[in-house]
């Protein structure tokens, strides 16, 4: 057997590019975050809409009574639910990421003690 002493080159375990990985972790963070907003902004007005529509009596004049109003309202109530379940799957995403890579550093300190 012939051993080398060259430096062997920079062993970089389970992940490939440590930065890469951070970038991809900010990338979700921010993207969980502009998601929620355009869901929250998105929902918002249109619950100003119907909310002015009905109060303006829009509605009221073909005969929507108050029972008809708060079941036109139910689909409001769950427009937002998509956009909280994505902010907290990218969110889940980042910190998953995060940890990944301490778990990698926690077990290379390990190795090399």
């Amino acid at each position: 057997m012939t051993e080398s002493n060259d430096k062997q080159e920079k062993f970089l375990g389970a992940y490939f590019d440590r930065d890469g990985v951070l970038k991809l972790s900010r990338w979700a963070d921010i993207l969980s975050w502009v998601t929620l907003t355009v869901y929250v902004l998105t929902w918002t007005f249109q619950l100003l809409l119907f909310l002015s529509q009905y109060a303006n009596g829009m509605m009221g004049d073909k005969g929507l009574g108050f029972l008809m109003g708060l079941n036109m309202m139910s689909p409001y109530l769950t427009q937002l639910l998509p956009g909280v379940f994505y902010f907290f799957g990218l969110q889940a995403v980042s910190k998953v990421l995060l940890i990944m890579l301490d778990v990698e550093d926690n077990t290379r300190r390990t190795a090399r003690k």
